[in-house]
């Protein structure tokens, strides 16, 4: 006898179905995810991301999570009497703000997203880019009007160890890394330097050979023709996007160069996703439609 009475879980049965060839297809895989913008200040988007991570643990991916802290540096510096000032797209960083930047990121920020991940078991483990050489950085000097120009102790990153995150992996852990580098120069008194959250987790995800990496952002993606249109570019391959980068608002330049510079470096796909949408990480990965700007290689574009 067949029962015809309808469920009130079929759709979620349903939801679990289509989720099952991107399980497939990621298992085992490793996933790097820039945390950032809204998602890092409210509560709600933090609790939802967290569960995220935790839920792409378990469905047997491995997530590396790399984190800034723009929000909560800025607020520490002005406690401390330290102006905020950027030039180029970057925080000038001088030695006192640097210590307030350490602090914030590597004692507030990292430990509260450690916390909420082990909520659900002990899984989150917190280093920075200075624990086991994870990263390694010389200044970096940008060019404003054909001049370079001295920020401080920003970093450009010009080695990556990956050893500790893939010891982590190995284990189980959810690495969470802050966007700190080691200096380079073994005589350099400062010792560390304020690296790009998008940068660094662009080049950790082309250094551990990640499947994916994902950029959480403020807007629901890469727009065609901004301000004039809010039309989300879905995908496009990394010789498109090279063209479009000239184009691009301030803000944007740091997260598709990363994206650009993770495809290049092998990385199979760079997503651009709203952070502000609770759960976007598992709409990104296991749905048909995703969400977001998906980049991809240009032979995988052309096929």
């Amino acid at each position: 006898m067949t029962v015809t009475r309808k469920h009130t879980a079929l759709p979620k049965a349903q939801i679990l179905i289509e989720a099952l060839p991107w399980l497939t297809r990621h298992h085992g895989k490793t996933v790097v995810i820039k945390f950032g913008g809204n998602a890092m200040v409210d509560e709600d988007l933090k609790a939802a991301f967290a569960q995220d991570v935790v839920f792409l643990r378990h469905a047997g991916l491995k997530p590396v999570v790399v984190h800034g802290g723009g929000p909560q540096i800025s607020r520490a510096l002005k406690t401390h009497g330290i102006v905020s000032e950027f030039k180029a797209g970057l925080r000038v960083t001088t030695e006192d703000a640097m210590d307030v930047v350490r602090m914030v990121l590597a004692g507030q920020v990292q430990r509260e997203l450690v916390g909420l991940l082990n909520r659900h078991g002990p899984l989150a483990v917190g280093l920075t880019g200075e624990d086991a050489h994870t990263l390694t950085a010389v200044k970096h000097q940008p060019e404003i009007d054909g001049e370079l120009v001295d920020i401080g102790r920003v970093g450009e990153i010009t080695e990556i160890d990956t050893g500790a995150i893939e010891a982590l992996l190995a284990d189980g852990r959810i690495p969470v890394v802050s966007s700190i580098a080691r200096s380079q120069d073994d005589g350099d008194k400062g010792h560390v330097y304020n690296v790009n959250a998008d940068t660094a987790a662009a080049a950790l995800a082309a250094a551990l050979g990640a499947e994916t990496l994902m950029v959480l952002t403020d807007v629901e993606g890469l727009y065609e023709d901004w301000p004039n249109s809010d039309e989300v570019i879905s995908r496009l391959t990394a010789s498109q996007l090279e063209k479009l980068l000239p184009e691009l608002s301030s803000g944007m330049v740091p997260k598709m160069e990363g994206c650009l510079h993770a495809v290049r470096g092998g990385v199979n796909t760079a997503r651009v996703i709203d952070g502000r949408v609770q759960h976007s990480i598992l709409l990104e990965i296991f749905t048909d439609e995703g969400i977001g700007t998906m980049v991809v290689p240009d032979e995988q574009g052309e096929s």
